[in-house]
């Protein structure tokens, strides 16, 4: 994930949030802020773990080495339970899921905070262009593809600013477990989300929340592009960072990953962090590189999220 800062998950009031618009249009990682835009103290900040995307707190919540072990056990057995039920994936191919977005625009009373739906538009073409394999030869094409399935939009200071988000996700979340939902906010953070092996005991939280100023066309420098929702839709897909659990074998459990020992920040060609083979994956959009640095899942990823796709969303 990449992001800002998280924020408090206090109970919200029901009545503070008016939904202004719904259009149906067919059909947790972090990164932090300049500190001219940090939020107010009230914020909850997560515990300490690696620098976050542009020096900004962590994007999910953290995994154990003991709970990555018990995931992978889970996850194995889920999907063996599922083939048995005939709901599989063949050998060698993907989950290939067309994935419905809900995009949940959170505006405070002043309306700053907005974005234009030319922006929401170009934000799923990204998601389309990156999960596609489309901006690199090495690139893997997932199979995910993205269709905008509605957009509405609130006028409620707090959840502008984050705050009460469980509370706020609950009230505004659609959709079942194949669909992504985000939530535009303005935090510390780039970007926030959830795992798939959380949704069960969960649901109403799951999604995605990202800084409004990081879709196509905003102020946050290097992370403009649209490429936080890239990285926070990987780990809503089951995707760790790609520096998870430090230089070791085990790392983001994905083979073709090198690994790495910390996050990287830039985009510094030729980095390596880990005595373990390979270069840094300073490209790959689990990484907390630059938007203009990003280019690529790996085959090796690809299969990941198809797996955590059909045992935990399909």
């Amino acid at each position: 994930m990449r992001s800002f800062i998280t924020r408090p998950r206090a109970l919200a009031v029901l009545l503070a949030g008016t939904a202004l618009t719904f259009s149906p249009l067919g059909g947790q990682a972090t990164a932090k802020l300049p500190v001219d835009k940090l939020p107010s103290a009230d914020c909850f900040v997560p515990p300490a773990g690696s620098a976050a995307k542009g020096g900004r707190g962590a994007d999910t919540r953290e995994i154990s080495v003991a709970e990555q072990k018990a995931i992978e056990a889970r996850t194995a057995q889920r999907l063996k339970e599922r083939s048995a039920r005939g709901i599989a994936v063949p050998k060698g191919a993907l989950a290939a899921a067309s994935i419905p977005v809900y995009v949940h625009v959170m505006r405070d009373a002043a309306g700053n905070g907005d974005v234009t739906d030319a922006q929401i538009t170009n934000q799923i073409a990204v998601l389309n262009k990156t999960y596609g394999g489309q901006e690199s030869s090495q690139a893997a094409n997932t199979g995910f593809t993205f269709s905008l399935a509605g957009v509405d939009r609130f006028n409620n200071s707090n959840w502008h600013k984050d705050k009460q988000s469980s509370t706020y996700r609950k009230q505004t979340r659609k959709g079942g477990a194949n669909a992504l939902n985000i939530w535009l906010v303005d935090f510390a953070y780039l970007g926030i989300a959830t795992f798939p092996w959380d949704y069960d005991r969960n649901p109403g939280i799951d999604g995605i929340r990202v800084h409004f100023d990081s879709l196509p066309g905003g102020s946050i420098a290097n992370y403009n592009l649209g490429e936080t929702a890239t990285h926070e839709a990987g780990h809503w897909l089951g995707l760790y960072h790609t520096f998870q659990g430090g230089c070791t074998s085990t790392n983001d459990e994905v083979s073709d990953t090198p690994a790495q020992s910390s996050s990287t920040n830039g985009c510094p060609e030729g980095r390596d962090s880990c005595s373990l083979p390979g270069l840094d994956p300073i490209h790959n959009y689990m990484d907390y590189s630059y938007d203009t640095c990003y280019n690529q899942f790996t085959p090796g990823q690809s299969t990941r999220m198809s797996n955590m796709w059909t045992a935990y969303r399909a």
